[in-house]
């Protein structure tokens, strides 16, 4: 008779996320998984298959509740200014309770191009976000709250950029009025 699993794959997975997001991948074992997961070892690879099968879940998992996140920001915000100023805050701000960083991009400094699937994910994980901006530069571009002289999907490669900076100085000791500073020069590029 085979047993019932005593876990919720979602809940086990997002901790496999934090552990993933806070260590990277190569620093994380099998051991330290199957200890902060809370599950068995015979559970992890009967579950989520091995180590790499796992990130490349914990990678999906991680997509799926940022944009979450993100799309959630936006439809509460009034004006396309407002939900880009949000998106901004959020990554300076509200990740706080979060490892550093953003695991997309620790990913992609750590595994870059040696591993195929990482780079896959991250560059998906990263095209995602700057249709995200471009969508809203486009709103903003129609309501006529920012300049229609660039192109939205242009603007938002810059704006992903400067995202993707506050994301890595996140992971020092940065101090929050920089990032700010940062963050509102950065969106000065759409009133041009």
């Amino acid at each position: 008779m085979a047993r019932s699993k005593e876990f919720e794959e979602i809940e086990v997975l997002d901790k496999a996320v934090q552990l993933f997001w806070e260590q990277g991948y190569e620093k994380t074992s099998i051991a330290d998984l199957v200890e902060h997961m809370g599950i068995h070892r015979r559970s992890l690879y009967d579950t989520f298959g091995d180590k790499q099968a796992l990130y490349m879940q914990a990678m999906n998992r991680y997509g799926q509740t940022i944009n979450t996140t993100l799309e959630y920001r936006i439809k509460g915000s009034e004006t396309a200014r407002e939900a880009m100023e949000s998106i901004f805050d959020f990554m300076i701000e509200d990740l706080d309770s979060a490892p550093a960083g953003c695991m997309y991009v620790n990913t992609a400094v750590e595994l870059g191009l040696r591993d195929n699937a990482a780079n896959e994910m991250t560059t998906k994980g990263f095209i995602r976000t700057e249709q995200l901006l471009a969508r809203i530069i486009r709103q903003g571009q129609v309501a006529g709250e920012f300049a229609t002289s660039r192109d939205a999907d242009e603007l938002a490669e810059l704006l992903h950029n400067a995202l993707i900076g506050i994301r890595v100085w996140k992971r020092t000791s940065a101090d929050l009025k920089k990032l700010h500073r940062i963050a509102k020069l950065s969106m000065e590029i759409l009133d041009r």
